[in-house]
């Protein structure tokens, strides 16, 4: 009898017997179209990066990974989403356009970027959009909220008529992936917060004495940490004060190092610091737990004497 499966002149997937029998026995349609689909993939992304290309919204392809996770096809999740370099799919031309033709979602998608960024998307730089949408499976109204963020804090530092490259959009992509921001909602509460942290990045400069000039990357995401960490400008003063007393100039890893001890000890106002840093007055014993080991010896030794007087 002749086969009645068309022959598709494309690369084939090949299941294991024992998937096979796995997921027949299992009938869970959606945990065989994720099996399926990482397949296709060579097992090289997430389950979650494929809720772009099956369409899925998130409810479903979480419940079909557990599916797959319950049957031992797939491995406990990673604990965090690779950097873009590693083990990216590689998008050409014919998939670009393919997107483009079947997915109604992506090519809005795309001409509003292209209307957002001014200009008409290269293949490459729709290869790269495609990875946000495709592989990390973000929907199409968060990475376009990613978009005009990172728009908005490139035309910011180097002024107006300046845009991000696809290249930076995609680092805070995977950035905003690694921290969960795959919902409107979260991505409007990250961008909130975000917002309040500008607002205030002036006051941290100011306290560190750099004027009035906005901070460049690596000195921002010193600053964000110490205002995650909570502390205030007034709290950062103070470090700096003795950065510049040790240094005699001001060193980011060495006040760094400063905050983050307070931190560790739960310090993080002024009063709080003066308080935990105070020396011990003169005189004044530490607790008997705390009394080094050479102060028991000693009172030891010397009622020793005195028994034998």
């Amino acid at each position: 009898m002749a086969g009645i499966l068309r022959p598709m002149g494309d690369e084939s997937v090949t299941v294991s017997g024992a998937a096979l029998r796995r997921l027949l026995e299992r009938g869970d349609g959606d945990a065989a179209l994720l099996y399926l689909a990482l397949l296709r993939h060579h097992g090289m992304v997430p389950p979650r990066s494929l809720a772009g290309e099956l369409r899925w919204e998130r409810p479903r392809i979480e419940a079909a990974e557990e599916a797959l996770r319950q049957l031992e096809l797939v491995s406990a999740p990673a604990a965090e989403i690779p950097e873009p370099a590693d083990e990216k799919p590689d998008y050409h031309q014919e998939d670009v356009t393919g997107a483009l033709a079947r997915d109604e979602q992506f090519r809005l998608l795309t001409a509003e970027v292209e209307r957002k960024l001014g200009k008409k998307l290269s293949t490459p730089d729709l290869g790269t959009l495609l990875g946000l949408y495709d592989y990390l499976g973000l929907p199409s109204d968060v990475i376009y909220l990613l978009v005009c963020h990172c728009a908005e804090r490139i035309q910011r530092r180097y002024g107006e008529g300046r845009r991000p490259t696809l290249r930076q959009i995609e680092k805070e992509g995977y950035s905003w992936a690694r921290m969960g921001i795959d919902t409107q909602t979260g991505a409007a509460e990250y961008l909130k917060k975000y917002a309040m942290r500008q607002e205030s990045m002036p006051a941290y400069m100011r306290v560190l004495q750099m004027g009035d000039r906005l901070p460049v990357a690596a000195e921002e995401k010193y600053l964000a940490a110490w205002q995650e960490w909570g502390f205030p400008p007034e709290t950062v003063a103070e470090a700096y004060e003795k950065t510049i007393l040790k240094c005699h100039e001001l060193k980011w890893p060495y006040i760094n190092g400063i905050l983050k001890k307070w931190h560790e000890a739960g310090l993080h106002t002024p009063e709080q610091i003066a308080a935990g840093d105070r020396p011990r007055p003169r005189g004044e014993l530490p607790h008997r737990d705390q009394r080094p080991p050479e102060d028991e010896m000693r009172r030891y030794v010397q009622a020793l004497h005195r028994g034998k007087e």
